[in-house]
């Protein structure tokens, strides 16, 4: 399976083995290309894992690869049919967590929705479908694990993007549900700080092999792509497993309110690939209706 790590991550990366041994994560969106890789490199370094999704296939199926991977069994729990919109129903993944393994000291809140819409053509519906995804679930996710993150002084991780930080053509809401994101988690760094929680964002640039860069690269080739970012070249779901690593770990314990840009330098040039299709993809009339 593509976009996945191996015990060559440890071998052959900078962590100590077994750093996160005895500690537990709580993920939503962890059966997703980023937030799996985001999932795996936390149980290759000794964590168990809770991996939330709607899904109950796909969810199950990733938790049954990555307890291969982490080599101990049960170490990956799937809890699937929950809708991150619905704060009861994460409040039973945490009470099912809690169950399981005990506590939850790391929360990865990755749950999100998007599609190429010009405002013109994104209906209400839709621009509230995907705000409610992206922010009302990263809220509910911290919300409800609240209690447990007290419990452990634990760190909450939100997943969100560079959308907001320029005028991207056709993702108007995800730009607005992510700005939103980021000004949760830096509210939450201060309030929930005294407690010894830590509260940071990590916003991914164009990672290769995703779907985001797949529908916002439109025709634009990978060179082409690569052209545009200073470092030359696309992330990859590694890049944000080792940022993700790093502000989990202890070597991050001063670090809280911050967003982690990983996206090669290319916001500081205020372009992204969206803007290939602009301006010929306004005139489509049915480009996203929800």
């Amino acid at each position: 399976m593509p976009n996945t790590l191996d015990n060559s991550y440890i071998a052959n990366g900078p962590w100590k083995p077994a750093i996160f041994e005895g500690k537990v994560a709580f993920v939503t969106g962890g059966a997703g290309t980023i937030c799996r890789v985001q999932t795996e490199a936390l149980i290759l370094l000794g964590c168990k894992a809770v991996i939330v999704g709607r899904n109950k296939e796909k969810t199950q199926l990733a938790a049954k690869e990555m307890s291969i991977l982490s080599q101990v069994p049960d170490s990956v729990l799937p809890i699937y049919g929950v809708d991150v919109r619905e704060f009861d129903q994460l409040e039973r993944a945490v009470a099912l967590t809690v169950e399981k393994f005990g506590r939850i000291d790391f929360v990865i809140a990755g749950a999100a929705g998007n599609f190429i819409a010009p405002f013109e053509q994104l209906s209400a519906n839709a621009f509230k479908s995907v705000v409610s995804i992206d922010l009302l679930g990263s809220f509910n996710t911290a919300k409800a694990c609240l209690p447990y993150l007290k419990l452990s002084k634990g760190s909450i991780l939100f997943v969100s993007a560079t959308f907001h930080y320029y005028g991207v053509p056709f993702q108007s809401h995800v730009g607005a549900a992510k700005a939103g994101i980021d000004a949760l988690s830096n509210a939450l760094a201060v309030e929930l700080g005294i407690s010894g929680i830590r509260s940071n964002c990590i916003a991914p640039g164009a990672i290769e092999g995703t779907e985001g860069i797949s529908r916002l690269s439109g025709a634009v080739s990978k060179d082409q792509m690569c052209s545009k970012i200073p470092l030359q070249r696309l992330g990859t779901t590694k890049d944000i497993a080792d940022t993700t690593v790093f502000l989990f770990s202890d070597a991050a314990r001063y670090v809280t309110g911050t967003v982690h840009i990983v996206d090669g330098g290319m916001w500081h040039l205020g372009t992204h690939f969206g803007r290939e299709m602009y301006p010929q993809n306004l005139l489509v009339e049915d480009n996203a209706k929800l």
